[in-house]
C-alpha cells in the first residue's frame, strides 16, 4: 500500500469512529465494544457482520476494539500482531494483546465509573460475565442495546446471506438426521433438560445434514436449531431458502421457523416444556435473555453436538482419507509447479495462491478452499494469518522462504495444510529452524499415548527441539477440524493453554508446529492426523491411542 492510499483508508476509520461516538453519545454511552463476531460466533463472517473491519480496516479473525469517548484500544492475538500494525492506525486505537493485555483488563484501568454498551447477540455470557467481574472494582457499568451502533452508522451495509440450503447426502455424513436427533434426546432426558438450543450453525447443519453458503469459506446456513427429549425438532432459517425437496428432506419431526421469529417460537413453548438448555460458551447474550423472557428456565450447558460432531464414524473417515489422497495429488502437482516457476522471478504470492487454487478446482468434488490461502513470501510469513492484497502482494524471488498454508472443502471432508518452501538456497539459519519445526512435527505425529491424554499434554512434544535452542511459536499447535464444516472446530485442540476435552478416536485435528522470524522468514509444517487406538503392547494396562497422519504431499526445503 503506497502512502497516498494508506493516507485516505486512515482518514475514512478516523470520521467512522467520530461517527460511532456520536452514536455513543445518542444512545447515552461512554464506551462501546466491538467483537470480530457474529450472531452465531463464526470465525469467519459474513459480509453483513464485519463491523470491526469496517470501523478499523483490520481483516483478521480475532480481535476487539474498544472505543471510549476520549480514546480507543484495539486487541489482537499473537497470531495477526503484526497484521494488526499495518492495519489498524495506532494514531486512532492503541494496541494491545488480545490475551496478555485483554480488554477487560484495559477497561478496568481506562473506564472506571463509565457505562459500556454492547451488542448482546454478540457476546456470549460467559463474556459478558468476564466483563463485569474484571471491572466490577472499577463500578464500570455493561449495558446491552437492542440496535447495533455500527449497523446505525454503516449505511451500505451488506444484507444477510440469502443463499439456498442444501442437503448433505447421508453417502457423506454417514447417518440420518433423525438418528442424530436421537442421540441428542438422550443426552437431553440424562441430563434432565427438555430441549436444547443450538446456536453453533455448525452443529445446526450437522444435526439437520444440511449445508449452505452463507459464511465464506464454510459451507454453513445462519439458522439456530431447537431439539427436544422426545426427538422431535425445529430449524429457524429463513424459509425462502427452502426447497421441497429439503423440506422433505427434514422429515416429519421437523418444524420450519422463520429465522427472526425465534423469541415468539420460544414464547409458545411455555406451558408445553419448562427447562432449555443452551451453550453459555457459543451461544449469545441475546439467546438467554429471550428463553428467561419467554419464562422458561434457561440453563447453561455444554453443546452435546460438538463431542459427537468431533469424533467421526467411518464412513466420514474414509471420506477424509480419499479427499486427502486427492488434495494432496493437487498440493504435490502445485509445489512441482511451483519449483519449476517460482525460480523465474515472475510470480507473486496472489498467483502462486491462485495457481494452487486451480490444481484443486479438478476435482468433482472440490467446493472452494477452507479459509483464505495464506501465501507468505519472505518477511510476510512471519505474519502467522497473512492474507496478500493485491495492491500489497510481495514477489517471489530467489533465495527466500515461502510459506503457503490452504485447505479445500470437497464433499468428502474438509482440510488444511502447510508447507514451507525455498526458493533457492535457504541459510543455514533457516535449514536449521526448519530442521527444529520438524523434529517437532514428527514427535508430535509418532506419539503414542494412553487413553484420556488431553491435547495439552502432548503440546510439549511439538515444541520441545525449539525450546532446547530457546526458540517457541506464539500459536497453538493443533485444531480441531469438521467433515465439510468449519476448518477449525473443537472441543479438542493441542496448545500450551490447558485443555480437559481427551483425544478420542475418530478425532481429526492438525499438527502444526512452526517458527517465526519477524521481518524475515516464517516457517510452519502442518498435517492433518486422526486419533486411533494402536497396537496393545505386552503389559500394558490401559489402552494405547496414536495419531493417522492423512495429509499426503511432501515436506521439503
Amino acid at each position: 500500500m503506497n502512502d497516498s492510499s494508506s493516507a485516505i483508508k486512515s482518514a475514512l476509520h478516523a470520521e467512522r469512529l467520530i461517527a460511532l461516538r456520536a452514536a455513543m453519545a445518542a444512545a447515552g454511552v461512554d464506551g462501546y465494544l466491538i467483537p470480530h463476531a457474529d450472531e452465531h460466533q463464526h470465525e469467519y463472517l459474513p459480509p453483513y457482520a464485519e463491523r470491526l473491519a469496517w470501523l478499523t480496516g483490520f481483516t483478521g479473525s480475532s480481535g476487539m476494539a474498544v472505543v471510549l469517548r476520549n480514546r480507543a484500544a484495539f486487541f489482537t492475538d499473537g497470531r495477526y500482531t503484526l497484521q494488526a500494525a499495518t492495519q489498524v492506525d495506532g494514531e486512532l486505537y492503541v494496541h494491545k494483546h488480545l490475551v496478555d493485555e485483554p480488554p477487560t483488563a484495559w477497561l478496568a484501568d481506562n473506564a472506571s465509573g463509565m457505562t459500556v454498551a454492547y451488542d448482546p447477540r454478540l457476546f456470549t455470557p460467559a463474556q459478558v460475565s468476564r466483563f463485569e467481574d474484571a471491572t466490577r472494582r472499577a463500578h464500570t457499568t455493561f449495558k446491552p442495546l437492542g440496535e447495533n451502533l455500527i449497523d446505525r452508522i454503516w449505511t451500505d451495509q451488506p444484507a444477510r446471506p440469502a443463499a439456498p440450503v442444501e442437503i448433505y447426502p447421508e453417502e457423506y455424513a454417514g447417518r440420518c438426521s433423525a438418528e442424530k436427533r436421537k442421540v441428542v434426546a438422550k443426552w437431553l432426558e440424562k441430563e434432565g433438560f427438555d430441549a436444547f438450543l443450538v446456536s453453533a450453525t455448525d452443529s445446526v447443519c450437522w444435526l439437520f445434514n444440511i449445508r449452505g453458503s452463507d459464511v465464506e469459506f464454510s459451507p454453513l446456513v445462519i439458522a439456530y436449531g431447537l431439539v427436544k427429549s422426545d426427538g422431535s425438532a425445529a430449524l429457524f432459517v429463513d424459509p425462502a431458502k427452502l426447497s421441497d425437496d429439503l423440506a422433505r428432506h427434514l422429515g416429519k419431526g421437523v418444524d420450519i421457523v422463520p429465522y427472526d421469529a425465534l423469541p415468539d417460537a420460544l414464547a409458545k413453548l411455555k406451558g408445553k416444556i419448562s427447562t432449555v438448555a443452551y451453550d453459555r460458551d457459543t451461544g449469545s447474550r441475546w439467546l438467554a435473555d429471550n428463553i428467561a423472557a419467554a419464562g422458561l428456565d434457561a440453563k447453561p450447558a455444554p453443546d452435546p453436538i460438538t463431542p459427537i460432531k468431533a469424533a467421526k464414524g467411518h464412513v466420514e473417515l474414509d471420506g477424509v482419507r480419499a479427499a486427502h489422497v486427492r488434495d494432496g495429488a493437487a498440493l504435490t502437482k502445485f509445489l512441482a509447479w511451483f519449483a519449476r516457476e517460482a525460480p523465474k522471478g515472475n510470480l507473486n504470492e496472489i498467483t502462486a495462491a491462485e495457481k494452487l487454487e486451480d490444481f484443486r478446482r479438478f476435482d468433482n468434488l472440490y467446493r472452494g478452499g477452507s479459509f483464505p490461502t495464506i501465501c507468505g513470501a519472505g518477511g510476510n510469513g512471519a505474519i502467522v494469518h497473512y492474507r496478500a492484497q493485491p495492491e500489497s502482494a510481495a514477489k517471489i524471488a530467489p533465495n527466500m522462504l515461502v510459506l503457503i498454508d490452504s485447505g479445500g472443502q470437497y464433499l468428502d471432508a474438509t482440510t488444511d495444510v502447510t508447507r514451507t518452501v525455498a526458493v533457492g538456497s535457504p541459510t543455514p539459519e533457516q535449514r536449521r529452524r526448519f530442521t527444529l519445526v520438524l523434529k517437532g512435527h514428527i514427535a508430535l505425529g509418532s506419539a503414542r499415548f494412553i487413553k484420556g491424554t488431553t491435547g495439552s499434554q502432548l503440546d510439549a512434544l511439538a515444541r520441545h527441539a525449539l525450546w532446547q535452542e530457546g526458540l517457541d511459536y506464539d500459536h497453538g499447535t493443533g485444531h480441531g477440524v469438521g467433515t465439510y464444516l468449519g476448518v477449525h472446530e473443537g472441543p479438542q485442540r493441542i496448545s500450551k493453554v490447558g485443555n480437559t476435552v481427551a483425544l478420542e478416536p475418530g478425532m481429526l485435528i492438525s499438527n502444526e508446529p512452526g517458527y517465526y522470524k519477524t521481518g524475515e522468514y516464517g516457517i510452519r509444517i502442518e498435517n492433518l492426523v486422526v486419533v486411533k487406538p494402536a497396537d496393545q503392547v505386552p503389559g500394558a494396562e490401559k489402552p494405547l491411542y496414536e495419531f493417522e497422519t492423512v495429509t499426503l504431499a511432501p515436506i521439503d526445503v
